[in-house]
């Protein structure tokens, strides 16, 4: 495997972390860890949502570059008495991305393995065959032979289960292979946003937030926009790569690559006009690459700061990213590095007059 630079390093890091929705602690010391340099003071929120402050001009506008904390996983919800885990999927899951997948579940004596199972094709009927398998139907299997073995490794009821797999540089080395990619390089753009205005001058206070619980209702980005009442937000996310066999244009049309994607419309946001304006024009001045998408649904956090306090324009700004929701989803180097770049541009702007343009538009 390539070499890893400080960039890769931190990027295995936050993929390696294990935080499924309301298990998020392991994922906000990773972030913290990395953030807290570059900022002048790092708090939660009353939830868990990592809140990191730094100060460009105190009393300018407040900026918010929120990147989720959570990936999707599985909760342990009963033991039965061979010792087989059911469990209830946590966020989003496709139930053909799921069997015979190695999982590890987090309990409070230590990580155990455990593999994703259902009954056999081989004893199944013609036509169940030909049908994927539901998940009420799985079950996983952790090689205990009862309930007491279970319960001994310290699985219990509510235990968090993570999929397992290994942060991995692609032979194009621009190509990055992880699972939780949704949304770990979203809170790598906050930090790194964070990083590259260390020791630059920016009219506005800056918020590098890591929110709990967005796949299950874009939860953490609703209590800690409350908490700092931003005058801007960006939720910056993984979005769809078009660019597999079998998708057409019409579809997904980003490809990865090619800048980050500016979302024009999803289920829980309709872009701001203003600010999308004026985001796109800095980009086509500056050079930085950026496509447009639109997605009939889904949601990321900016759907829920856009409607905290009184109204705050947001947009999402996301990753063009393949097989998302699943144990390993791919990526590209350049798609992030463009991001930080454009929103470290953007915010350098935002001076007062600017942000109460940009909202009354």
């Amino acid at each position: 495997m390539a070499n890893l630079d400080e960039t890769l390093t931190m990027l295995k890091d936050l993929t390696d972390a294990k935080g499924i929705p309301g298990n998020e602690r392991e994922v906000r010391e990773v972030m913290k860890k990395y953030i807290a340099p570059y900022a002048d003071e790092v708090t939660t929120d009353g939830l868990g949502s990592l809140i990191a402050k730094k100060v460009g001009k105190e009393g300018g506008p407040k900026i918010m570059v929120a990147g989720h904390l959570d990936e999707v996983g599985f909760m342990v919800t009963q033991i039965d008495d061979k010792g087989f885990l059911r469990f209830q999927p946590v966020g989003g899951w496709w139930s053909q991305v799921m069997l015979a997948q190695r999982v590890t579940i987090v309990t409070k004596k230590g990580d155990v393995i455990g593999v994703i199972g259902s009954k056999p094709p081989h004893i199944l009927s013609p036509e169940a065959r030909k049908k994927p398998v539901e998940i009420k139907d799985m079950f996983i299997d952790i090689g205990a032979s009862s309930r007491e073995d279970a319960m001994e490794w310290g699985v219990r009821p509510g235990d968090m289960v993570v999929p397992y797999f290994e942060f991995t540089v692609m032979n194009n080395e621009k190509m990055l292979l992880a699972k939780a990619w949704d949304n770990r390089i979203g809170c790598a753009i906050a930090i790194d946003v964070l990083k590259q205005l260390k020791g630059t001058d920016h009219p506005n206070v800056v918020y590098g937030v890591g929110t709990i619980q967005e796949e299950v209702g874009l939860r953490g980005a609703r209590t800690s926009a409350s908490k700092i009442e931003p005058d801007i937000g960006f939720g910056v996310d993984v979005g769809i790569a078009g660019d597999t066999p079998g998708i057409s244009e019409k579809e997904a049309m980003s490809k990865m690559g090619k800048g980050p994607q500016i979302i024009l419309y999803d289920a829980s946001l309709v872009s701001h006009k203003g600010l999308r304006d004026f985001i796109t024009d800095l980009a086509d001045e500056l050079n930085i690459p950026y496509q447009f998408d639109a997605i009939p649904g889904g949601g990321t956090d900016a759907g829920s700061i856009h409607m905290t306090h009184n109204g705050v324009p947001a947009l999402a700004i996301t990753i063009a990213t393949r097989y998302i929701h699943s144990h390993a989803a791919m990526l590209h180097r350049d798609d992030y590095e463009n991001a930080v770049k454009l929103i470290v541009e953007v915010i350098k702007r935002l001076d007062r007059e600017t942000v109460d343009k940009i909202t009354f538009e």
